[in-house]
């Protein structure tokens, strides 16, 4: 769609006040979909020549807001899940976009997490993983937020005027964690009524330190159970039927009824999302099923911790 209010496209590596009526221009897939009539002027992102996705020093992993899907998606898919358990989940959330090659191939990350659509595919991925994004300001500032802050509510994001999304970092062990992955909707092919993502990252490498450290096993003792297990950190992360992420996080595996009463408390009956694309109450029955199912899966694999004792 033609946007004709705009009468200037500049290039966003040479810094210019920001004003009324002024825009991020990154693949612009949203931007040029719909009328934007309170629009001047854009600010295109895309000869910034940020590096798509890069491994930093402390073995975190950045990617780019201007990183596109398709991009994305080849790196999932070069990862060996054997070393990167979480692998499979980039993939599996490139996939929830359903959108054709060629918007694949414009559409970025950055763009999905500032759209803060409830469907928004990259918001699951990266608040599952506990991304944090890196803003910066007009004034040359630039501070974080975690993904699950950063979406606020429908359409509603945490960037101020003039505010940028330069990346979104997973930490270093992102990768490592052991994940779940659950999508509804109410019809084939259609944008998700709901999205849920369970994690379980590995086990500490502190708890492989010498147990005959006293400070070490006062450290263990709050994450270990009565069996000798460690506890792994386990996390579940809803999106798309609510109108932001919630993760809910755990010391280890939580019971049935842990759980749900976990749901209960975190989300209330405003926070189900309410479009043509499925009901509050559908929403609401379909996030608590297919929790579980993620508990159980978690569960059920090699190396998942049993649930706390006596409890289903």
């Amino acid at each position: 769609m033609d946007l004709n209010t705009v009468v200037e496209i500049r290039d966003a590596r040479h810094a210019s006040p920001w004003r009324p009526g002024d825009a991020w221009l990154a693949g612009g897939t949203h931007l040029f979909s719909e009328p934007q009539p309170h629009l001047r002027r854009l600010h295109d992102l895309s000869r910034t020549g940020w590096e798509p996705l890069r491994h930093l020093p402390d073995g975190s992993l950045e990617i780019a807001a201007t990183c596109t899907i398709a991009r994305l998606s080849r790196f999932g898919r070069s990862l060996d899940p054997a070393a990167h358990p979480a692998a499979p989940l980039i993939e599996q959330c490139c996939r929830a976009f359903l959108a054709s090659f060629k918007v694949w191939n414009v559409a970025t990350v950055g763009g999905n997490l500032c759209n803060a659509l409830p469907a928004g595919p990259m918001i699951s991925l990266t608040a599952a993983l506990d991304g944090v994004c890196l803003l910066l300001d007009q004034a040359g500032g630039q501070r974080g937020s975690r993904v699950a802050d950063f979406v606020t509510g429908a359409g509603l994001n945490d960037l101020a005027e003039g505010e940028l999304l330069r990346a979104v970092t997973l930490p270093p062990r992102a990768l490592s964690a052991r994940t779940a992955f659950r999508q509804a909707s109410l019809y084939a092919l259609g944008r998700s009524g709901v999205l849920l993502v369970g994690t379980e990252e590995p086990p500490d490498p502190a708890d492989r330190a010498e147990r005959a450290d006293r400070a070490e096993r006062a450290e263990r003792a709050a994450r270990t159970d009565h069996t000798g297990r460690t506890h792994r950190t386990w996390a579940l992360t809803v999106t798309a039927s609510t109108v932001r992420p919630f993760r809910l996080a755990f010391a280890g595996p939580p019971s049935a009824d842990r759980l749900r009463a976990a749901l209960d408390a975190a989300i209330g009956d405003g926070d189900w999302f309410d479009d043509i694309h499925g009901l509050p109450a559908w929403r609401r029955h379909m996030t608590y099923r297919l929790a579980e199912e993620i508990r159980a899966e978690l569960a059920a694999r090699p190396g998942g911790d049993a649930t706390e004792a006596g409890a289903r």
